[in-house]
């Protein structure tokens, strides 16, 4: 076994120190902040990963991502943005490694299946369509619609969490829409000639 000496053993107690001091959060600050935020980054999460095993998992993990963070936030909108910035980037790991597929619960596709056979034919096959479209999509695209339409984010908060200039999201969401409307219109024509 090889010597420690007194200053390895001290620079460890402090290591050890600082991790439970970025783990310490006022327990009801956190619950209320993640009742907020939770159910949006949840539905982000699900359209930009287009999985919705993967959300539940990468939801936890942004969050304790954030509770480690030693980054001081200067307002509640500045802490949800680098939450933003968190999912993102582990979207982005995620696509870089993907995870092994879990398979379903029989539950789920029970409830699944009730679900699906209350809807009618028509709204069905629109939401395939959307699904089939936003899937095509690069993910930094569906990034900036969900985040721009669905969570009602400013261009600001948008450039934030993606880390570009607030410049360049004007015509990175022009072209989001104009290539989502194209590709809906593909994917409508394809079915019309189905039909």
């Amino acid at each position: 076994m090889a010597d420690v000496t007194f200053s390895e053993i001290e620079r460890l107690r402090s290591d050890a120190d600082e991790a439970d001091v970025a783990l310490a959060m006022d327990e009801d600050a956190f619950r209320a902040f993640y009742d907020r935020t939770a159910p949006a980054l949840w539905a982000y999460l699900s359209r930009i990963a287009g999985d919705r095993q993967i959300a539940d998992d990468l939801l936890q993990e942004t969050y304790y991502r954030l509770l480690r963070a030693r980054a001081p936030f200067e307002s509640e909108a500045h802490r949800r943005n680098y939450l933003y910035r968190i999912a993102t980037n582990l979207v982005r790991d995620t696509r870089r490694h993907p995870m092994p597929p879990v398979t379903p619960l029989a539950d789920d596709d029970a409830s699944h299946a009730t679900a699906r056979a209350s809807r009618s034919t028509e709204d069905a096959e629109r939401r395939a369509g959307l699904r089939q479209a936003l899937g095509r999509l690069k993910p930094r695209e569906r990034a900036l619609l969900w985040l721009a339409y669905a969570h009602g984010s400013s261009h600001e908060e948008i450039a934030g969490v993606l880390g570009v200039k607030t410049a360049s999201i004007k015509l990175l969401l022009y072209r989001a829409r104009q290539r989502f409307i194209a590709l809906l219109a593909g994917t409508v024509t394809a079915r019309e000639k189905q039909s």
